[in-house]
């Protein structure tokens, strides 16, 4: 009579089974599977809405921060990420940009406890939750430190030099 053994499961929603595999040269197959399937975890992406982003930057204090309007944050939000706080982008020098704003490995965050570059003493990963505290703090850094919104190519690109207003409208943010 074959033998079968359990492999315990983590699956999404905290719920935990038990697998059992068939017996035979499946069983190995199946184990590697049920394995993978534990360490695998699920990021669900939090996709904001133009109006609930200016409330949240309103809030945060982002309108006229260093002389850039609410408009442009949204409007740069928006060229860099789609609102997406879980978007990574690769990078061709080996780096990756994070989160809502898009805030690059390289000098503004950290990928492992061991790297001593970060500017903004933040991990890479606290960039990419729906809690946008670490994302805002840091790019305030970013606008302070640097040449304002230009370190985003996507605002450079869609939303410099152009009329703003229209980011917020029927928002209900002033």
């Amino acid at each position: 009579m074959p033998t079968y053994k359990s492999y315990l499961c983590c699956l999404g929603g905290g719920q935990t089974h038990w697998i059992l595999p068939r017996p035979g040269p499946e069983m190995k197959a199946a184990g590697i599977l049920a394995l993978i399937g534990c360490l695998a975890t699920v990021t669900e992406p939090k996709i904001y809405t133009r109006c609930k982003l200016s409330k949240i930057f309103a809030r945060a204090g982002l309108d006229n921060y260093q002389g850039f309007s609410l408009g442009n944050w949204i409007c740069m939000a928006y060229y860099e990420s789609h609102y997406n706080t879980t978007a990574e982008t690769v990078l061709e020098d080996g780096s990756t940009d994070y989160g809502i704003f898009q805030i690059n490995s390289y000098s503004w965050c950290r990928r492992t406890k061991l790297q001593e570059k970060s500017h903004c003493h933040v991990a890479c990963s606290a960039l990419l939750t729906d809690d946008l505290t670490d994302a805002i703090i840091c790019a305030k850094k970013i606008v302070k430190e640097t040449e304002g919104m230009n370190y985003w190519q996507g605002w450079k690109k869609h939303c410099e030099g152009r009329d703003m207003s229209e980011w917020k409208k029927g928002c209900e943010v002033s």
